[in-house]
């Protein structure tokens, strides 16, 4: 591919057209060069489907948050963007504990040696990670 060939289809997307990445291509002397592309069409698409699939789990899990079926924890992790093997590996802590801290009730029964850990996993407070973002 040239460089006046690489796909420059934009996505208006919450402020996501703003993301490059770079491409290579020859230039008019035959040599690979780098340049930015904004992406092409079937591209984009794909990822605002997945970005809206996200944002809409998300809101499934802060509903879950709210009717005390998840714990806080839950709502972050999944707004990091981990899973369960995830966060037990940069927390330290087992899996099926952190699986049984998804819940509220064994959430709200955690110390504070433990919330620290998740803290520093998902790099937020304690204070943080006991509540829920107001603007939610």
């Amino acid at each position: 591919m040239k460089t006046d060939e690489v796909p420059q289809d934009v996505l208006a997307y919450k402020e996501r057209d703003k993301i490059r990445k770079l491409m290579y291509a020859v230039d008019a002397e035959g040599h690979y060069t780098g340049v930015n592309s904004s992406g092409w069409e079937a591209e984009n698409v794909a990822m605002k489907e997945a970005w809206t699939e996200i944002e809409t789990e998300l809101q499934e899990t802060l509903a879950e948050v709210k009717a005390g079926i998840a714990s806080p924890l839950a709502y972050y992790m999944h707004q990091h963007l981990m899973d369960v093997s995830l966060l037990s590996k940069y927390a330290g802590i087992w899996q099926w504990r952190v699986k049984r801290h998804l819940q509220q009730k064994h959430f709200s029964k955690l110390s504070e040696k433990t919330l620290a850990k998740y803290a520093a996993a998902l790099n937020i407070s304690v204070a943080t990670l006991q509540s829920l973002p107001d603007n939610k």
